[in-house]
């Protein structure tokens, strides 16, 4: 009985720990759109255009609240506002569809491969 109770032991043991070494893909379920290229109408542009502003509103609001309270100096407060608004315009440029970095391209084409 003892045996028996042993090697059930052993076998939950190695069948947990087969699960725990099996790949998992974190895009299961969810499709990457890497290699297509997708065009914005004008109305889908104004509504990101107008949620964007919304965000970046209450992100300078906070970011000056961060100075206020003297969390962070102000120099370093006006240097965030200004790459916010950099970023802002880039992704208006670019018709509100994010340009992913090099580096985060690379590594959802090898979770694509994988």
């Amino acid at each position: 009985m003892r045996k028996l109770t042993v090697a059930m032991a052993v076998f939950l043991l190695m069948f947990v720990a087969a699960l725990g070494v099996l790949p998992v893909n974190a895009n299961d379920g969810m499709a990457v759109n890497t290699n297509e290229t997708v065009q914005l109408t004008e109305a889908q542009q104004k509504e990101l255009a107008t949620l964007h502003k919304d965000i970046l509103g209450k992100r300078k609001e906070v970011i000056s609240k961060y100075v206020e309270f003297g969390v962070i100096p102000k120099e370093k407060g006006d240097k965030i506002i200004t790459r916010l608004e950099k970023k802002y315009e880039k992704l208006e440029a670019n018709g509100f569809i994010p340009k992913c970095e090099k580096s985060k391209c690379k590594r959802s084409n090898k979770e694509e491969v994988n």
